[in-house]
């Protein structure tokens, strides 16, 4: 489980790349790079983190499903996720 002080500066982020979203394109189609510099660093997208939607969990994401590689397993072994079969795992 993901400390919440860590999802919280995800939200965070995800609020801050889609206030400046517009702001951004308009400095690239511009050309105005000195534009870029003033702007938040948080504001890219580049800086958002996958998270598990479920256990905030950072790290082994799979987006297709939104969940982490763990949870996955867990669900999948518990048949909560329709079309997925065990191999070997």
């Amino acid at each position: 489980m993901a400390k919440e002080s860590m999802k919280a500066r995800e939200r965070k982020r995800a609020k801050m790349v889609a206030k400046y979203a517009a702001k951004r394109k308009a400095l690239k189609e511009a050309g105005d790079w000195e534009g870029f510099q003033k702007l938040p660093p948080n504001s890219a997208a580049v800086r958002m983190h996958n998270r598990c939607q479920i256990t905030g969990r950072p790290r082994g994401y799979m987006r297709q499903f939104g969940v982490s590689r763990v949870l996955f397993r867990k669900l999948a072994l518990s048949g909560r996720i329709p079309g997925v079969r065990k191999a070997s795992w």
